[in-house]
């Protein structure tokens, strides 16, 4: 079976309303939504179970605590039932261990438990800002490091730049999910992303998901603007 690299539209508001919106609109043209801290933080839960409704819903609130915080953290948002959920990579062993058993806690059958992803490096940071917190390595040498850590201790997948998509397959195999935000189709608005790639070519470097937020959201034309995308990963 070929493989298709799937769109993650990510709704990145405070407001129940335009969220919704978005996710009306976008139903039959994107494969998933994420909804993350802003929209979490400013609306709760009950709100991402709704506006999540009919979609495949990839739950982005990187929790990064102590091993006993972050579990029972993920036990509490499996109600949610999210197809994927993050935690940070640098959280540890431990922390990504229990983090596992908790999800197949809660979900005993195994068939809806969440993809576990494990974020690497944010794809804001470059190597001048690993350096500024004490990281003395290149964004690549500390992504691989992270995911076969991540990898070891019981991720499903991780969270990574495009430009470390082929390092990681070549060291990893084909099992692991991997998902890459700070995607722009060409002509687009590099925001504050600073490690990115358009999507034909995560696409064609291995990217199992890719994750696009404001060049749908902000389009004249958000579901054009997704059907674009689509298309683009079709031919790719």
């Amino acid at each position: 079976m070929s493989h298709r690299t799937r769109l993650i539209a990510a709704l990145d508001t405070a407001s129940l309303s335009q969220a919704q919106h978005w996710a009306d609109s976008l139903k039959n043209d994107v494969d998933a939504i994420k909804l993350g801290l802003e929209f979490t933080y400013a609306c709760g839960l009950d709100a991402v179970k709704t506006v999540s409704k009919g979609h495949n819903l990839f739950l982005d609130l990187k929790l990064h605590d102590i091993p006993h915080t972050v579990a029972s953290g993920l036990s509490a948002l499996a109600p949610l039932r999210p197809a994927l959920t993050t935690i940070h990579a640098s959280g540890g062993t431990e922390m990504i261990a229990r983090s596992r058993e908790a999800l197949e806690r809660a979900f005993p059958n195994g068939s809806e438990r969440p993809k576990l992803l494990a974020v690497t490096v944010l794809t804001s940071m470059n190597a001048a800002g690993l350096l500024e917190i004490g990281v003395n390595v290149t964004p690549e040498e500390q992504v691989l490091r992270l995911g076969k850590l991540a990898i070891k201790a019981g991720a499903d997948g991780l969270i990574c730049s495009a430009h470390e998509l082929e390092p990681l397959r070549n060291i990893l195999g084909d099992a692991p999910v991997l998902v890459v935000p700070g995607i722009r189709p060409a002509g687009s608005a590099a925001d504050d992303q600073k490690r990115i790639m358009t999507p034909a070519q995560a696409a064609r470097s291995g990217a199992d998901w890719i994750v696009v937020g404001r060049p749908i959201t902000k389009a004249a034309d958000p579901v054009q603007a997704a059907r674009a995308i689509m298309e683009e990963l079709a031919s790719a």
